[in-house]
């Protein structure tokens, strides 16, 4: 009889699990607590795999020899714990998809920047002609493309919710980009546990693979000292010349690893900002290890367009540019988008917080915001934060009244940010539905 794989979560990469295991002969269940969407129940019929939806069965899942779980079900929920207490293993889907595939590797987390690396990754790696997927976070789930196709190399943004539950999977080049307070809800509260997640992106990582990471972090150079291991590093920065890895020097970029060096005029780069030099220095280094052709490395880092909702440029209207940063749904990424504004800014702010410490942009406002919006139900804590710091501050209920409130403050050659700094829960189904709002009401102006 097969073994029996129970798959928590019929989402994309739940749906993408239960592909792969039912392909390689398991006997595959698939539970979600919600609704499954259209898409993936058509999916499930089609494949003819088990499923149920609006309840968990317990009689049939702990029945499960391991168990596949979406990386939004916590550790905690009592159904985890129960499998747990009968020692039935709790693993990811990319845990799970790595036992099948003899692919590369390349995997990238951090608080901040993972999709804009790992989408400018993929473009250099396709621009260099090799057969690459793209999966994690974002793009196809992992499982189901091992399951349907034959890549060489993938490239894989990771959260800490995925890597809490990879253990034998392994990366050839990880990349860990920097640690800020992010998702503490899920770890205690505990800072530590956050930063003991991070770091699992190294787990298992032999002499032949490569670590490339940002010295700059305080939190992951604190980390590197307790750590010794014959993994290749390469560390990047933009404050000091290194001697290996990438570092940014006045305006230019360098990039060594292995006697491979690479060298790039700063305003050369497709994106703005001090934090995309860094998502460079990160890919460049990886390219560099993978080989690829310096010409290929140079043009993808110039010529790569960016993420949707990440400082995502929509329209101008009467003068005033309109930049959609919904994916910033902390006060690290938010500070970032502040950093690179080089206009006067009116900031639409707010959603659920996260436990923000808003004193960290003071300076950045007090330089360039001269207006606030804050969209939320509870906007108290951004007022205490800006009043009397910022000449107008107002409130929005909605998407519509927000951008309404900030093109009557806004002026000619000035900009409209939307970086809540905040989750997005409160008024929006996530961050796509804020960002997507937002350029609707902007090219309804």
């Amino acid at each position: 009889m097969a073994e029996r794989i129970v798959i928590l979560g019929a989402g994309e990469s739940g749906v993408g699990a239960a592909v792969l295991a039912q392909a390689k002969g398991f006997d595959v269940f698939v539970s979600d607590l919600g609704k499954i969407s259209d898409k993936y129940k058509k999916a499930l019929q089609e494949y003819k795999i088990d499923f149920e939806e609006g309840k968990h069965r317990e009689d049939k899942i702990l029945l499960a020899g391991e168990v596949v779980k979406s990386p939004g079900i916590p550790d905690t929920a009592p159904l985890i714990l129960k499998l747990k207490d009968k020692g039935i293993p709790v693993i990811s889907e990319i845990e799970f998809a790595g036992r099948y595939s003899n692919a590369k590797m390349i995997c990238i987390t951090g608080s901040n920047g993972k999709t804009t690396t790992t989408l400018m990754l993929y473009h250099m790696l396709k621009k260099a002609g090799l057969n690459v997927g793209l999966a994690g976070n974002v793009g196809k789930s992992l499982a189901w493309q091992v399951a349907e196709k034959n890549f060489d190399y993938y490239v894989l943004e990771l959260s800490s919710f995925q890597l809490d539950g990879m253990y034998q999977f392994k990366a050839d080049i990880a990349i860990l980009l920097n640690i800020t307070p992010d998702h503490l809800d899920r770890y205690d509260y505990k800072m530590q546990n956050y930063v003991d997640s991070k770091f699992r992106i190294i787990q298992n990582l032999t002499e032949s693979d490569a670590f490339v990471y940002c010295c700059d972090d305080e939190i992951i150079s604190k980390e590197m000292e307790n750590w010794n291991s014959k993994v290749q590093l390469f560390p990047f920065s933009v404050k000091e010349e290194l001697k290996t890895g990438g570092w940014l020097e006045k305006e230019l970029l360098t990039i060594d690893c292995n006697e491979y060096k690479i060298s790039m005029d700063k305003k050369d780069l497709s994106l703005p900002g001090i934090h995309n030099v860094y998502n460079s220095l990160a890919s460049g280094i990886a390219g560099s290890v993978l080989g690829i052709r310096k010409d290929a490395i140079r043009e993808s880092l110039s010529d790569f367009q960016g993420v949707n909702h990440r400082l995502e440029k929509v329209v101008k209207v009467r003068g005033i540019q309109f930049i959609n940063d919904s994916k910033a749904t902390n006060i690290n990424s938010t500070w970032y988008a502040l950093e690179s504004m080089e206009e006067p800014v009116v900031w639409i702010v707010g959603g659920v917080d996260k436990g923000n410490d808003y004193s960290v942009l003071y300076d950045l406002v007090d330089e360039k915001v001269k207006g606030i919006v804050c969209l939320g139900v509870d906007n108290e804590k951004i007022h205490k934060a800006f009043d009397g710091r910022v000449k107008t501050i107002v409130d929005a209920n909605s998407m519509e009244k927000a951008v309404k409130l900030s093109y009557e403050i806004a002026n000619k050659d000035e900009v409209v940010l939307l970086s809540p700094a905040c989750a997005s829960f409160d008024l929006f189904k996530s961050y796509e539905d804020r960002g997507d709002q937002f350029k609707e009401e902007v090219r309804n102006l």
